[in-house]
C-alpha cells in the first residue's frame, strides 16, 4: 500500500470515537493541508532514520482507564481580552513560567485547564509563557513520542501555533481547544475547528508544518523536546516558574507542589517574583 494512502485511511478516527456529529464534510479523511503535513513528517523521520515507538493507528494510541479520565469536558475555555488587550509585553521583567506537556496525554489538559489557563488569566502580562514538549530524542536527530505519531504531530501543531501567533491569548487559547479532546488530535476537523475559534490561520499553520519538506516542523520539536530533556522534565505536565519546578500532574494528581497547586498560590508566586525582579531582588519558588 502506498504510504500516502495508508496515512488516508489510518488517520480516519474509528466511529465510535468521532467527537460529535458533523455533516460528511467534517468527517472526511486527510487530504490536501494536514494530509501534506502528516505526509511530510512521517517521510522526513524515516528518511533520517527516526525512531517511532508506535504504529500509526491513533484509535490504539492512548490506554483507555478505568475512571474514565480519557474522557474530555467540553467546556469552553480561553484566555478572556481586558480593556487594554493582552498582548504579551517584552519586559526583561517578565517572569519565566514554562509548561511541559504532551499533546495526547489526559494529564496535559487537566494542568492546562485547572492551573495554567486560568493563571495566565490573571497575570499575563508579568509573565513570559513557553510550552514545551517532553519526548526523547533519536540517534538521528529524529523524535519519538510516548503515545507515538499522532502525538509528535500533535506537539508540532502546537508549537506552530506558538511560533506564529505570540500573543498567548491566541496559541494557547488554540492549544487548550485541542487538548479538551486530547484524544482527537490530530484529526482535522478537531484541527479546523480549534483554528476558527482562536483566531488562527490555519493555512500559515499547515505552511509551517510543511516548510523545508517537514524539517521546520521536525526541527521545532527537537529542540522543544530538547529543552525539556536539559531541564530534566520526564512528567506530562510539569510547571516550572523560574527555571525551577513548580508544580507536577501526575495520574490525575497533583504531586510535588511545595507552594500549593492552586492557582492563587501560582498567582501569588508569580506576583512576588515579579515585585522581586523590579527592585532586583532573587526569589526562592517556595513560599
Amino acid at each position: 500500500m502506498p504510504f500516502s494512502e495508508k496515512l488516508d485511511r489510518e488517520y480516519t478516527l474509528p466511529q465510535s470515537h468521532t467527537r460529535r456529529e458533523m455533516p460528511p464534510r467534517r468527517l472526511r479523511t486527510w487530504t490536501a493541508g494536514f494530509a501534506v503535513v502528516a505526509f511530510l513528517y512521517f517521510a522526513w523521520s524515516y528518511s533520517h532514520g527516526t525512531e517511532l515507538v508506535a504504529p500509526l493507528h491513533i484509535a490504539d494510541q492512548w490506554s483507555a482507564r478505568s475512571d474514565g479520565r480519557v474522557d474530555c469536558g467540553r467546556g469552553r475555555e480561553r484566555l478572556e481580552q481586558g480593556e487594554t488587550g493582552m498582548q504579551q509585553v517584552v519586559d526583561k521583567q517578565l517572569v519565566p513560567l514554562e509548561a511541559h506537556i504532551m499533546s495526547k496525554c489526559p494529564d496535559a489538559q487537566e494542568c492546562l485547564k485547572l492551573l495554567v489557563l486560568p493563571t495566565m488569566q490573571r497575570v499575563v502580562d508579568k509573565v513570559n509563557f513557553t510550552l514545551s514538549f517532553i519526548g526523547a530524542t533519536t540517534d538521528n536527530d529524529g523524535v519519538s513520542c510516548k503515545h507515538g505519531p499522532p502525538e509528535c504531530l500533535g506537539n508540532i501543531i502546537e508549537l506552530c501555533a506558538a511560533s506564529l501567533y505570540a500573543d498567548p491569548k491566541i496559541s494557547l487559547g488554540f492549544t487548550m481547544c485541542l487538548e479538551r479532546e486530547y484524544q482527537n488530535i490530530p484529526d482535522k476537523s478537531l484541527l479546523e475547528d480549534c483554528a476558527l475559534e482562536h483566531g488562527i490561520d490555519f493555512e500559515k499553520l499547515t505552511e509551517c508544518g510543511e516548510e523545508d519538506n517537514g524539517g521546520k516542523g521536525v526541527g521545532l520539536l527537537r529542540d522543544s523536546v530538547r529543552r525539556s530533556t536539559d531541564a530534566g522534565v520526564t512528567k506530562s505536565c510539569t510547571v516550572r516558574l523560574d527555571e525551577e519546578i513548580y508544580c507536577v500532574r501526575d495520574g490525575g494528581q497533583w504531586k510535588d507542589c511545595p507552594s500549593g497547586a492552586g492557582v492563587n498560590d501560582l498567582v501569588l508566586a508569580i506576583e512576588k517574583k515579579y515585585r522581586a525582579s523590579e527592585a532586583g531582588t532573587p526569589q526562592s519558588t517556595a513560599h
